[in-house]
């Protein structure tokens, strides 16, 4: 019954990507259509609901064939009209599902920062860079990437969205956790450049940080397994982090600045880590 749960559920998560591809291919054309800045705003707030319907979808797919219990807390506040930097530990392709589950119409829409390889995804591949999310070379090249990311926030700054980031950079494993020597003990290290290439490229519009941690009761999940309903219970735990200006400058020339937002990241990571810890299983 788990492996028919699975099958079933995977094939209406395919099926629900190929039919909200359609419009948003429609409405990306319309948006590129006319260069005025009224018309794009419509276009964009346009492909925005249709990536909502599209989740919403696969919450719904989720909550009938997956008996999971969730846990979350630390909703309260958030808004629908303001733009937001969500920042996460990653342990598993799951905490995609479950970002989307907890935040979609909560917040604006989450726009991932997603690596370049990630483009070529069956479907899901064309859907992403439909709804403008980035693709990045990550370390290779990070003048391409801001220049990737000033481009993204010309059409971030239309309408409010909520701009996702996994700043480990790679989902946790005991071996990375050890060969990187990790000072957390449930965490790997955070990387300060991707926030710095956010707040670099999205100015002012950005006034807060959603920090969310995530755990899995049991261990992470495959995506597999969490769609054959083998994870019997999710935990999410969020807080609004206000930023202030000595979290905002020039990564790359301010030596000051870098020590500042480095700190200020490694700060937030081990609160992360002790509440990792504190959550019981």
């Amino acid at each position: 019954m788990t492996t028919l749960r699975g099958t079933f559920s995977l094939l209406l998560i395919t099926l629900n990507t190929l039919v909200w591809t359609l419009p948003l291919l429609v409405t990306h054309l319309l948006k590129v259509l006319l260069p005025w800045t009224g018309w794009r705003r419509f276009w964009s707030r346009a492909q925005n609901g249709i990536g909502e319907a599209w989740i919403s979808f696969n919450n719904w797919n989720l909550a009938l064939l997956n008996p999971v219990r969730w846990d979350v807390q630390g909703l309260e506040g958030l808004s629908m009209d303001q733009w937001y930097l969500v920042v996460a530990n990653h342990q598993t392709w799951v905490d995609i599902l479950v970002l989307q589950r907890v935040f979609n119409r909560r917040i604006p829409f989450l726009k991932f920062l997603l690596k370049k390889e990630l483009l070529w995804v069956p479907f899901l591949g064309l859907a992403w860079w439909l709804l403008d999310y980035p693709f990045l070379e990550r370390s290779s090249n990070a003048g391409k990437d801001m220049e990737t990311l000033r481009r993204s926030a010309v059409k971030f700054k239309l309408t409010p969205v909520s701009v996702m980031s996994f700043v480990e950079g790679t989902r946790f494993t005991a071996e990375k956790h050890g060969s990187q020597g990790s000072p957390y003990r449930h965490l790997l290290k955070p990387k300060a450049g991707g926030l710095a290439l956010v707040l670099g490229s999205m100015g002012e519009a950005i006034q807060t940080v959603v920090d969310v941690t995530i755990a899995y009761p049991g261990g992470p999940p495959t995506l597999w397994g969490f769609l054959c309903g083998r994870s019997r219970e999710v935990k999410v735990r969020v807080r609004s982090l206000l930023l202030d200006a000595q979290l905002r400058g020039d990564f790359s020339r301010d030596k000051a600045y870098r020590r500042r937002l480095v700190t200020w990241v490694g700060e937030v990571w081990g609160e992360k880590d002790v509440l990792l810890g504190s959550l019981p299983d």
